[in-house]
């Protein structure tokens, strides 16, 4: 049943004397000047000893913890956005290449930096020799690693360049994985290498070298790390690909002077590559979505270019697994694909015919395309956890500044000062594996993030659910709010989605305090529907007649519990009896003895003695018409607290 609010630790500490806003002052001098973790600990060490009292702490603890979170945070974006910003520029460097190795060791430079490791370099594979030999290094010091060649399958890198897979070892001499090799070794030890990843540089099926980074101390390489040197390996091999495509380009100039209509027709593709290229590369730097990468492509390629994440399955594979553009039908269509992960394909439709130019073409700008749609999934992702941080904030720290609360709603686009009801959503699958009913939570969290992202609402994660806050139009109901958002969140999850609703509120910055109290009504809503047999369906207290008027608002449902059948409860607690089951089939069964009998399957002298125990527990007047409806109302309350336990 829901309790009285309490005020936290934190909260009692703020009030007892300090001023607000004391505890967090030093944390945000720290966070304006960027310093050091381990510096968060200095004003909780002053307080101390400076001899503050011992209530002050926990707020200075609380306000240490959300400033470290802070900073982690603030930490985490500029590394994705520094991640990001060398993904982009490195595209922009191939857009224009002239030097394949002045790339090259931008790459290998920008690897290195980015995953913050004392050495990167890249190999080449020698298809005349049968191994892979160093091509370009950084922050190598041994003159023997740099001149390494691997046998394939000798060593990581060998490895990674014979089986085209990523390899991570945290101890490279201890590992046994990989086949070691005299020479190997011994340029590893020059090196004082310990900890290695290596990812390999594909051009369709085939790998032509490895990319590497490497430390001098045990180390474990995060996925989104491996992640970001396989999208800088893609890059090498792509300049590559463009450098030796340029060679034969001049190869075929200097071998056909006679022929001076193919050296124009020729020189036209390519300038027509390079206007894709320079096309893509300003859409990057300007901000442009995936549409706007198709227009760009239509007009180089004379047809119409359309993004799509329903290309049909069979050439959508092939062109994912080779690497390149596929025939279907009469259109072309290239895979847009991340790490493994099939985002959609650009689909060139009517064109009977690619040469090998424009062919890369399409192939390019399907590569940008996949860079765009992860810089946009990585940004929706970081606006996902902001919107669900500020509603936290609401629910839990209902001392907030109602000037910063608007401040941080407005940059979310959505107005506190509205009209919002509060919604909370469960799945309510059949799905029994833990693992299954995790992952519908995951799918619920997405979508209501979607929602309130589209609504101008908010939306967290919460009691295993997802609680939302969404504006309510002139004209809209509670009711039909929550009925349609239960349809929409069914919809998106492909499973049963109960959502329970508050009344209306307003003037949610100057009044925090009133979300806690929303939720708490709306769960209360939610329980209620899943008691009564309606999961999937939505409603708000005003659906349930006078039971409505004990979800809203803060009664004192437990204390009307009590005082109406607690002897009851606590007689059959102390002795195993059936007196409140025995009650409620009574009432179910139109106060009828015999009735109750045989949904009971007792003997109807058995139903009597139960009554007459009631009698005695209630008092006599307990079958009366006003008394018969309390308890009838206490009852169902009572079962609706108790499945509402976790």
């Amino acid at each position: 049943m829901p309790r009285e609010h309490i005020p936290s630790p934190q909260r009692s500490a703020s009030s007892a004397g300090a001023p607000p806003g004391s505890a967090e002052t030093p944390f945000l001098e720290l966070l304006t000047r960027g310093a050091a973790a381990d510096a968060y600990e200095q004003p909780v060490l002053r307080a101390r000893a400076d001899g503050q009292p011992p209530e002050r702490m926990p707020a200075l603890e609380h306000a240490k913890l959300l400033a470290l979170r802070v900073r982690a945070e603030l930490e985490g974006r500029r590394r994705r956005e520094a991640e990001l910003s060398a993904l982009f520029e490195t595209a922009h460097d191939l857009a224009g290449l002239r030097d394949v190795d002045a790339v090259l060791r931008a790459i290998v430079h920008r690897a290195r930096s980015l995953l913050g490791t004392d050495v990167a370099y890249l190999s080449l594979n020698d298809p005349a020799r049968g191994d892979t030999y160093m091509r370009v290094t950084e922050g190598s010091v041994a003159a023997r690693f740099q001149q390494l060649r691997l046998g394939m399958g000798e060593g990581l890198g060998g490895l990674v360049a014979q089986t085209a897979r990523p390899y991570v070892t945290d101890d490279y001499l201890h590992d046994e994985r990989f086949q070691h090799t005299a020479s190997i070794d011994a340029g590893v030890r020059d090196e004082g290498l310990v900890a290695i990843l290596g990812v390999p540089l594909t051009l369709g099926p085939n790998v032509i070298g490895v990319l590497f980074a490497a430390d001098r101390r045990a180390r474990v390489f995060e996925r989104e790390q491996i992640a970001l040197l396989g999208s800088f390996a893609a890059l090498a091999a792509s300049a590559i690909d463009t450098a030796n495509l340029l060679t034969e380009t001049r190869s075929a100039l200097a071998g056909l002077e006679r022929a001076n209509e193919i050296i124009q027709d020729r020189s036209a593709v390519i300038e027509r590559a390079s206007d894709v290229h320079d096309r893509l590369a300003e859409l990057v730097l300007r901000g442009g979505g995936v549409h706007d990468v198709a227009a760009a492509v239509s007009q180089v390629l004379d047809g119409t270019v359309e993004f799509t994440d329903a290309a049909p399955a069979v050439p959508l594979e092939a062109s994912r697994a080779d690497g390149h553009a596929v025939r279907h039908e009469g259109d072309w269509i290239a895979a847009v694909a991340a790490g493994g992960e099939l985002l959609g394909a650009l689909v060139l439709h009517g064109h009977p015919g690619l040469d090998p130019v424009d062919q890369r073409t399409l192939e390019r700008a399907a590569m940008v395309t996949s860079l765009l749609l992860l810089a946009r999934r990585s940004a929706a992702d970081a606006e996902q956890r902001v919107r669900g941080e500020l509603l936290d904030d609401l629910l839990d720290a209902r001392d907030r500044d109602p000037r910063l609360l608007r401040e941080r709603a407005s940059r979310l686009h959505a107005d506190l000062d509205a009209v919002h009801v509060v919604l909370a959503a469960r799945p309510d699958g059949t799905a029994a594996d833990a693992e299954q009913q995790a992952d519908a939570r995951r799918r619920l969290w997405s979508a209501a993030s979607h929602l309130a992202a589209t609504r101008h609402g908010l939306a967290a994660a919460r009691d295993g659910g997802t609680v939302l806050l969404l504006p309510l139009a002139t004209g809209d109901t509670a009711t039909h709010l929550a009925r349609r958002t239960a349809r929409h969140l069914g919809t998106a999850v492909h499973e049963p989605v109960t959502v329970g609703a508050s009344a209306p509120v307003a003037q949610l910055a100057a009044h925090p305090e009133a979300v806690a109290a929303a939720y708490t009504e709306g769960r209360r809503c939610l329980d209620a529907l899943r008691l009564l047999g309606r999961s999937g369906d939505g409603a708000a207290a005003e659906d349930f007649g006078f039971l409505g008027l004990l979800l809203a608002g803060d009664r004192d449902m437990a204390g009307f519990v009590d005082r109406t059948i607690g002897q009851v409860v606590a007689y059959d607690g102390r002795r195993g009896t059936e007196l409140l089951r025995t009650l409620e089939a009574y009432f179910a069964c139109g106060m009828s003895p015999a009735r109750t009998k045989d949904e009971l399957h007792v003997h109807v002298n058995t139903v009597a003695q139960r009554l007459e125990r009631v009698g005695r527990l209630l008092g006599d007047d307990w079958q009366s018409p006003d008394r018969a409806l309390e308890i009838q109302l206490a009852l169902r309350l009572y079962r609706l607290s108790a499945a509402a336990q976790p």
